[in-house]
């Protein structure tokens, strides 16, 4: 174990220790913030992100429907979120090796139907979701992955250890 090796190490007590700073892990510590103050509790919740920023392992664009942001942040769009692209046009081609037929809208499920969606940098979008989660008082730690989950005698999480970067 890791405190077997490196022996004792600080340590921060939180309600909620979410381990990873992408969409889901950021979403869930928004939503928690949000119902504590709906019921005028106060909760600590903090992220551990193993990239050096929120956002650093998001690598990917996406075409992102913007239903779950709508439930999240209904006003995503007044505080800058970055879904700038709206979707105009779906094509949906069959391709050979020397032509490529198009496959007519109506024939496609909804799946693949993208109107009111946006194309967006998921980067992007995971940094802004940082900036919510932090508005709400949300502590957030780049530059730490959880190395190993400590348990109580009950079988039951206790906390976690985080490794150095590069370390573990």
């Amino acid at each position: 174990s890791l405190i077997e090796q490196y022996g004792p190490r600080e340590s921060m007590e939180y309600d909620v220790v979410i381990v990873g700073g992408g969409p889901a892990g950021l979403s869930s510590a928004i939503r928690l913030k949000q119902l504590a103050q709906e019921k005028g509790v106060e909760i600590g919740v903090c992220v551990l992100e193993k990239g050096s920023e929120v956002g650093a392992h998001i690598l990917s664009g996406a075409v992102m429907d913007p239903r779950a942001l709508n439930e999240l942040l209904p006003d995503w769009k007044q505080n800058g979120a970055p879904l700038d692209v709206e979707v105009t046009e779906d094509r949906f081609l069959f391709l050979t090796q020397d032509s490529a037929k198009q496959v007519p809208n109506w024939l496609l499920p909804d799946n693949f139907k993208n109107h009111g969606n946006y194309v967006v940098s998921l980067a992007n979008v995971t940094r802004w979701l940082g900036q919510q989660a932090e508005a709400l008082g949300v502590e957030i730690f780049p530059g730490f992955p959880a190395a190993e989950v400590l348990y109580n005698e009950d079988g039951s999480v206790r906390g976690v250890v985080t490794g150095n970067m590069g370390v573990g």
